[in-house]
């Protein structure tokens, strides 16, 4: 027996401890595979934990815990939660991304225009996620924001940082370059590494940075907007989606959470369903599912019904979300021609050159609308009244429809809510004015704690660091009390 224990060690322990599923060296392809799916992830998800925009968008009201509904990111830490996400999960992987691919060897899949196209791909998509978190905070830690040996970063001023990304997205957008190779080939989940495509992307992303100055920077939204027009988005083939697989872990994040963990959490809120309904949109059978209304015995009355913002809404008493917006495989969707056509709209509105009227832009939104939902007669709900183009009322009207097409994009529609405040939202049960509506979140917990100089810095900045301080892009008055 001692003789078989003898023979059976082995002096190789590294070795033997090494496990082969777990390797110790990652790719810069693989880290920009993982930071596109958590930044879909994370701008799809439902979890509250990690994102309430559908709430604050008022798409969706909550079932029975009704804390996000009424603003309360502070007790499931959301803010801090978001920060990590996007820091950690996201821009952390692309920068480290960057840094590997930059360091790999020449060879026939590694020329330099082709290293350089995935370095301007992930730059691009660097841009994209950053401007989601100063829209979602102000000032944020930037220039020092990547440094992993300072735990206690500075914060950039928001507008600065708008003015960089601008920079970064055209120096991007120039740098990409034809090749016979594609960019990040299957490792790239939008477009399968295509150049052109992110060319598009990349111009898109500039009239997304741009109209967003337009009210407090027109100069600079201006330049910004046309520089993108000619190679943005031209069709719905255009789109930025992740075609998420039929099972977890790389489901759906709504069937994750709202069909495979069994939860009834959320039904949609009366904002949106009132609106629709007002309107007879007939978008509502591909968001919302109906529910029988009659009192009659025997009789069948099906309509929308969306439970009352902020109040507890029982799952049962209450229209749901569409089920096929539920589906395992239904797609992650980050950036598409509707929305670009519903900024261009807003552009020529403001007399920008963006190569089309403002009228035919609008109801070309509207029709690419329907047509990622799978709906028809957009001419006909063109041509209602309380839709048709009117030059005289402009914003809500762009706003109102372009809230409408963002369903289930919960990040983008709060931000043009902000932008053009409209439509008209619902008070929360937690608030008794208009003003009060959030417009903002509050900065980390953990960057009070751990970094209270920058904090503090930075709160002071913007302000004061709460839910109700407008970003510096927001400066229109709209709605009423604001």
């Amino acid at each position: 027996m001692l003789t078989a224990f003898m023979v059976g060690c082995t002096n190789d322990f590294e070795d033997f401890n090494t496990s082969n599923k777990r390797p110790e060296i990652v790719t810069g392809e693989a880290l920009f595979t993982n930071a596109q799916k958590s930044l879909v992830n994370q701008i799809t998800t439902p979890n509250v934990n990690l994102n309430v925009f559908n709430l604050f968008a008022q798409y969706w009201t909550e079932t029975t815990y009704t804390d996000e509904a009424n603003y309360d990111i502070v007790n499931r830490t959301i803010a801090d939660n978001t920060f990590q996400e996007y820091y950690r999960d996201i821009l952390k992987d692309f920068d480290e991304a960057a840094k590997l691919i930059a360091e790999e060897a020449t060879g026939v899949d590694n020329s330099t225009t082709d290293i350089n196209n995935k370095l301007m791909i992930i730059e691009i998509l660097t841009v994209y996620a950053y401007q989601h978190l100063v829209n979602i905070f102000g000032d944020i830690p930037y220039t020092e924001a990547m440094d992993i040996n300072n735990l206690l970063p500075a914060y950039t001023d928001a507008a600065e940082i708008y003015s960089d990304l601008i920079t970064r997205t055209s120096a991007a957008v120039s740098g990409l370059a034809e090749s016979a190779n594609a960019g990040m080939g299957g490792a790239d989940l939008f477009y399968g590494g295509d150049v052109d495509a992110w060319k598009k992307f990349g111009n898109s992303l500039k009239i997304k940075l741009g109209i967003a100055l337009a009210d407090v920077n027109p100069t600079l939204a201006k330049s910004t907007v046309e520089s993108g027009v000619s190679g943005a988005f031209a069709s719905a083939d255009d789109n930025a989606i992740l075609r998420y697989q039929g099972s977890s872990p790389n489901a759906n994040q709504m069937y994750e959470e709202m069909i495979l963990s069994g939860r009834h959490d959320f039904v949609p809120a009366n904002t949106i369903v009132d609106i629709m309904n007002t309107l007879e949109d007939p978008r509502g059978d591909a968001f919302f599912t109906p529910i029988d209304t009659s009192t009659e015995a025997g009789v069948v009355k099906l309509a929308y019904v969306g439970g009352i913002y902020g109040e507890s809404s029982p799952w049962t008493q209450y229209s749901h979300v569409a089920d096929r917006i539920q589906l395992p495989d239904f797609p992650g969707l980050v950036f598409t021609y509707d929305e670009v056509l519903f900024y261009l709209a807003e552009a020529a509105a403001r007399g920008m050159e963006v190569g089309a009227t403002a009228d035919v832009l609008y109801n070309q939104a509207i029709t690419a609308s329907f047509d990622l939902w799978g709906v028809a007669d957009a001419d006909a709900y063109i041509a209602k009244p309380e839709v048709a183009w009117n030059a005289d009322n402009w914003k809500e009207l762009i706003g109102t429809q372009s809230w409408i097409a963002l369903y289930t994009r919960g990040t983008e529609a709060y931000t043009q809510w902000r932008r053009l405040d409209f439509p008209i939202f619902n008070l929360a049960p937690s608030i008794s004015e208009y003003s009060e509506i959030p417009v903002r979140f509050t900065y980390p917990i953990g960057e009070q704690t751990l970094n209270p100089d920058n904090y503090a810095a930075a709160a002071e900045a913007v302000g004061g660091d709460e839910l109700y301080t407008r970003l510096f892009w927001d400066v229109a008055p709209g709605g009423p009390g604001k």
